[in-house]
């Protein structure tokens, strides 16, 4: 995975606005842990089925995307939006998604209400954990799904948001949700 839009110009990894207040993680309750525990991920059956649906078509490349939603007391996925691989190599390793792409879609999202708030892709023949790649290439508030696709057929996506510190992810609990 590769950071797929540009940081020139910008405070962080979203438009002027930037994360909204509120959405700050809940801290760990054990002082055995201390670690950060990322807020659960609603995600609509149809964009699951989005997702499902891409990881399969795009094997043995990854496939990629951008997953539209809602944020605030509650994280969920409304739509999840195919992007090309805009990859020239690696692209069964790696994916980019072009940055006026998501440009794009972040202002149609922001027109009906709705934020960017993470990016989905697959990992062919690999567990749906994050590699160290998508870790050193990931920002931190976004949600990332990945779903595993093994000899062309999907698996069970799990989702992830990156530390503040970028030191690990954390994983997010998968609730289904149906959204207006």
């Amino acid at each position: 995975m590769e950071v797929p839009v540009s940081r020139a110009g910008r405070s962080g990894p979203r438009s002027s606005a930037g994360p909204r207040a509120g959405a700050a993680w809940d801290r760990g309750a054990g002082a055995d842990s201390g670690a950060d525990r990322a807020p659960a991920l609603g995600l609509a059956p149809d964009a699951l089925a989005v997702i499902a649906r891409h990881g399969a078509a795009a094997y043995p490349d990854e496939c990629c995307g951008v997953l539209v939603g809602v944020d605030g007391a509650r994280r969920a996925v409304v739509r999840a939006l195919p992007a090309e691989n805009t990859r020239a190599d690696e692209r069964a390793r790696r994916y980019l998604i072009d940055p006026e792409a998501i440009r794009t879609i972040e202002r149609a999202a922001q027109a009906e209400g709705l934020h960017v708030i993470g990016f989905y892709h697959s990992h062919p023949d690999h567990p749906a954990r994050p590699s160290d790649f998508d870790r050193e290439h990931a920002w931190p508030w976004y949600s990332y799904v990945i779903v595993p696709v093994a000899g062309g057929a999907a698996g069970t996506p799990r989702a992830w948001r990156l530390r503040d510190d970028r030191s690990a992810f954390e994983e997010q609990e998968i609730r289904g949700t149906e959204i207006p």
